[in-house]
């Protein structure tokens, strides 16, 4: 009789992923930086921050200083050389080290600007009382019944002239704007303005991106980054139209923050998130060991904040209005025009049914006006009377665009995934890697857990994905945990006794 065979082990299965696996992305190609390469690697090498972080600072801040001065053509017309940048990095990652530090001649503008537009402000109100009294006086004599007297005041009203100018805001960036705040700097202040931020989850979810105010606001900035006129008609303010403004972006985000905004449809349909140069560099926490930095770095990152000084300082063409740009023409080079029509060739051909780039067409079908504006930047940053963009310079905005167009392959599942995914995901790590113990109590959650986690009716929804997904496994109520009994606790199922 033949024996029985042996019965298979059962080998209960582990917990299922929440999220697919992102797999790093490519280096970044900081040579192709240009006149921004040195500053760059000096930034990380003081920072020992991921050298993507510094790329992002530096080429964002670049924008920011040139955009008021030349548009720079395009296949497809004249673009701004605004850019919008967005950086997707864990807390630690020191993204606002990066940003302190090539920012630091921008806030030094605005601090001296500062002090200038108090004194300019002051003399503007006593002129200001001036006219307005002398048109009070212009006014009643004009009314009266002297006719001589009014003859002679409709004639000083004449030759009065406008009311004084007010002298402009200092200010060169936002962080957290609403669109309609937003305006109002244009309204009061320079013609080029930055929204950045290095915590930018608050913009994110803020009230700018709420639900009531997220489908206005995307389609205002989109417009900006267009170099579009952008007109307000308000039932109380009237109508109001701004045009010659310019917006660069940089916003600095953890991942559990971006996520909502990459998978929301209106960011995506709009072709908003299109519009930003995004990254997520590999995370280099616990291998920056080193210490110390070489003392050339310090002097890089000075004549980066020199440079960005002196464009800051320089007077952007204007008309009549000084908060309406009329900015230059920067052409294209023969050369350059053509290894740009070999770009877009490339990567037109890449977004037919079937190709690598069918899923990215929103990005793909941006990144030849990408690569042409990121050749603006880094030629105006190296000079602003620079009469084209050379094919040097074209070649740097090609592969700058084309990495940033793989990024943008590589994180786009990304955007599929949903906020309460992102925050389950964000409490399965935070339960693995950082909580002590192998029992979980939703106080202690909510007493130590992520920030975004510390209320109960936020909590509900992540536990129960843990506890479907294998990652949680739920106790009796009244087992005694750390010296008490408990009515609700969890078990954590770990990868290493998950058999």
């Amino acid at each position: 009789m033949n024996a029985m065979p042996e019965p298979i082990p059962f080998k209960a299965e582990g917990p299922q992923a929440l999220l697919r696996e992102i797999l790093p992305g490519a280096a970044y190609p900081v040579h192709a930086l240009g006149p921004l390469r040195q500053a760059v690697e000096a930034v990380q090498d003081i920072t020992q921050a991921p050298l993507g972080i510094a790329a992002q600072s530096a080429l964002s801040v670049a924008s920011l200083a040139v955009q008021g001065f030349a548009d720079v053509e395009t296949l497809g017309g004249d673009a701004p050389c605004s850019l919008f940048c967005l950086t997707i990095a864990e807390s630690g990652e020191r993204k606002s080290s990066c940003d302190r530090l090539l920012m630091r001649g921008v806030r030094d503008h605005e601090r001296a600007q500062a002090e200038t537009y108090r004194e300019a402000a002051a003399e503007y109100e006593m002129d200001r009382e001036i006219w307005t009294g002398k048109r009070k006086r212009m006014l009643g004599e004009a009314a009266g019944n002297d006719k001589l007297k009014a003859t002679g005041a409709e004639a000083d009203l004449r030759a009065l002239g406008p009311e004084p100018r007010a002298p402009l805001l200092p200010s060169v960036t936002a962080q957290e704007p609403t669109f309609e705040g937003l305006l109002k700097l244009y309204q009061a202040g320079r013609p080029a303005l930055g929204l950045f931020s290095d915590e930018a989850g608050g913009f994110i979810g803020g009230h700018a991106m709420n639900s009531d105010n997220k489908l206005k606001t995307i389609a205002g900035l989109s417009q900006l980054w267009n170099g579009d006129t952008v007109n307000r008609i308000r039932s109380g303010d009237g109508a109001s139209s701004y045009p010659g403004r310019r917006l660069a972006m940089h916003l600095m985000a953890q991942p559990v923050a971006a996520r909502p905004l990459m998978a929301d449809p209106q960011a995506s349909g709009q072709g908003f998130l299109a519009r930003f140069l995004i990254t997520e560099p590999p995370s280099v926490i616990g291998t920056r060991l080193r210490r110390g930095h070489d003392m050339a770095s310090d002097v890089a990152v000075s004549a980066f904040t020199s440079r960005l000084g002196e464009l800051l300082a320089a007077p952007m063409p204007t008309g009549d209005n000084p908060q309406e740009l009329t900015p230059a023409r920067l052409p294209l080079s023969g050369g350059a025009r053509e290894l740009l029509w070999r770009f877009y060739d490339a990567v037109e051909r890449a977004q037919a049914p079937g190709q690598p780039m069918e899923h990215v067409r929103a990005y793909a079908s941006k990144s030849a006006e990408q690569a042409a504006r990121i050749a603006g930047v880094l030629t105006l940053w190296a000079d602003l009377d620079a009469p084209e963009v050379t094919p040097q310079a074209m070649g740097w905005g090609i592969e700058l665009s084309q990495f940033y167009l793989g990024e943008a392959q590589r994180l786009a599942e990304a955007g599929l995934v949903s906020e309460e995914t992102a925050k389950a995901e964000r409490l399965r790590q935070w339960l693995v890697e950082s909580w002590p113990h192998d029992e979980v109590l939703p106080s202690d959650i909510l007493k130590h857990g992520p920030n975004a986690l510390r209320e109960r009716k936020a909590l509900d929804a992540p536990l129960a994905m843990l506890l479907k997904a294998g990652h949680l496994a739920r106790q009796e109520a009244g087992m005694v945990i750390r010296g008490a009994p408990r009515k609700e606790a969890y078990r954590i199922v770990r990868a290493s006794n998950a058999d």
